[in-house]
């Protein structure tokens, strides 16, 4: 489905058709097609699953003049969410959309039932190591990958295969599916407008304490981006947080651990959140 939010539409994919809705959130670098092998396996007699393209990102459109930072990202969410009918749901994000579902529970916590947070980012540093290795892939590489057929896949490619715990997780195929809207002058000149978009201190007005929604904070043991502490600290800052972590996966626990996740989701999303 493509979604009109204002400067443009976003694009998202639709699983099931139960009565409670579930948004999956992408983060940096990837798109809604991370989840095309968690979101078929959650109970979809009960649940409705969105996987959205964040603004700009994957098929979702782009522009010169839009925002592109966190904030804004929760905004054009929380339009998404307006235009599917969509009162109030779990959100489930992975790094940088867990910023962004903060920000939204943060503005508009009618809008978030829980949530699942997968490797989040450190909410004082956003532009982590991740952010600090595409910079430099791009001051050796940028011409290059603006000629080239491959595109992006030469910045985002080592940041992606990092990304993951085993080489076989992130192959060249993909890399190239998750580059692919970034190929061209035009589509590198977007990706480092969007990367120039996160701001360390999108998260620096949130009230932690007034994030009323149970939160699950998972963090991948082989994740290399983020500090091992950080899943933990953020846990320790909501009032109804646990932190719970998941042996042979990194940062993208949905290319790693499909399966072990999903199980994880089922589990969360079960009856006895509904009352939070």
């Amino acid at each position: 489905m493509r979604i009109p939010i204002g400067p443009g539409a976003v694009h998202v994919e639709r699983y099931g058709f139960g009565d409670r809705p579930v948004v999956l959130l992408h983060g940096f670098g990837t798109s809604g097609f991370l989840w095309r092998n968690v979101a078929p396996a959650l109970p979809l007699g009960r649940v409705t699953a969105f996987a959205a393209d964040l603004f700009g990102w994957g098929e979702s459109d782009r522009s010169l003049e839009a925002d592109y930072g966190v904030g804004a990202q929760a905004d054009y969410l929380d339009r998404a969410l307006t235009v599917l009918r969509v009162a109030r749901a779990d959100v489930v994000a992975v790094d940088l959309g867990c910023a962004v579902a903060l920000s939204l529970a943060a503005r508009r916590p009618a809008r978030v039932r829980s949530m699942v947070l997968i490797n989040p980012g450190d909410p004082s540093a956003l532009r982590g190591d991740d952010f600090a290795a595409l910079k430099r892939l791009a001051a050796r590489h940028l011409l290059d990958a603006s000629r080239g057929m491959l595109g992006a896949a030469t910045l985002l490619g080592p940041i992606l295969e990092k990304s993951v715990a085993r080489a076989g997780a992130m192959p060249p195929a993909l890399v190239g599916r998750y580059a692919a809207p970034f190929v061209g002058r035009d589509g590198m000149r977007h990706l480092m407008q969007v990367e120039r978009a996160i701001n360390d201190q999108a998260l620096a007005d949130v009230s932690w304490e007034k994030i009323a929604a149970p939160v699950l904070v998972v963090r991948g043991d082989s994740d290399s981006w983020v500090a091992p502490d950080v899943a933990a600290m953020l846990a320790s800052r909501l009032p109804h947080a646990e932190h719970r972590r998941m042996a042979g996966a990194a940062r993208l626990v949905p290319e790693d651990a499909p399966a072990a996740l999903a199980e994880l989701l089922r589990e969360w999303i079960g009856p006895e959140t509904q009352a939070g």
